[in-house]
């Protein structure tokens, strides 16, 4: 299910927080950031579209379990910029993850998956990772 950049073998557990650094390409339609226990389920896929999938400029997050799509959850800002930098920043609790992005705005988004370690992150799209950082 993942493509592009794989980071494997991580340990994002509750109680830590996520901090991701990039920039959207110049001519981004959407990008993606996906974490999960392994390479085929996602526990949280985070997919700002500037245009893309009939959306413009949403922020989706889902999950993807059982070699399916869960329900959406839509945040109603967009803080991206196609070429400007962004940071997200993904705090893991018990019951959910609170997806802080740089306009101060957060996505609620449930565990759906229940447990507290995940190992897999990966980055689909139009975007360059500049820094991932686990605290």
């Amino acid at each position: 299910m993942m493509t592009g950049m794989i980071v494997k073998n991580m340990s994002f557990k509750v109680g830590q927080t996520l901090t991701i650094v990039g920039v959207p390409k110049p001519d981004a339609s959407n990008f993606a950031v996906n974490i999960g226990p392994d390479d085929q389920d996602i526990t949280l896929h985070i997919n700002p579209r500037f245009n893309a999938h009939g959306d413009e400029n949403a922020v989706v997050c889902n999950s993807y379990q059982g070699g399916n799509w869960c329900e959406e959850v839509r945040e109603t800002g967009f803080p991206f910029q196609q070429g400007e930098e962004f940071k997200i920043a993904i705090e893991f609790t018990p019951a959910e993850f609170l997806v802080m992005l740089s306009d101060g705005s957060t996505i609620h988004f449930p565990n759906r998956m229940g447990v507290e370690k995940y190992s897999v992150i990966s980055f689909d799209g139009d975007v360059r990772i500049r820094s991932v950082e686990i605290k």
